[in-house]
């Protein structure tokens, strides 16, 4: 089992938008299955407005909250971008500032090593 201490700097949240909730559901089997995410979490649909290609455009979107570590996050950006609908998905990485030893852990534990 990993030490929190050297999982903390390695955990990263991943976030990405589809357009669909079954879209979403299919991604996250993917990435977990694929060992590239120990977690994906699919939220309910939310609007989401942006500019893009010169306009404002409105849509209903469902967020993605992908578990990894920095180590599995080329592949797992790679997958995204294969599997997205969309042109440009948003796939955006945060650090992961803190958190408890025993979800570090497992989180570590459950992504493959690159």
């Amino acid at each position: 089992m990993s030490d929190a201490s050297d999982a903390l700097p390695d955990a990263l949240i991943v976030l990405t938008t589809v357009e669909k909730q079954e879209d979403g559901e299919r991604l996250a089997r993917l990435l977990v299955e694929g060992q590239l995410a120990a977690c994906v979490q699919v939220l309910p649909p939310m609007v989401s407005i942006y500019r893009w290609q010169g306009q404002v455009e409105r849509a209903r979107e469902v967020l993605l909250l992908i578990k990894t570590t920095r180590a599995a996050y080329p592949q797992l950006e790679a997958a995204i971008k294969q599997n997205h609908l969309y042109e440009t998905p948003e796939i955006i990485a945060l650090s992961v500032a803190a958190g408890s030893d025993g979800y570090l852990n497992w989180l570590a534990d459950s992504v493959a090593r690159a």
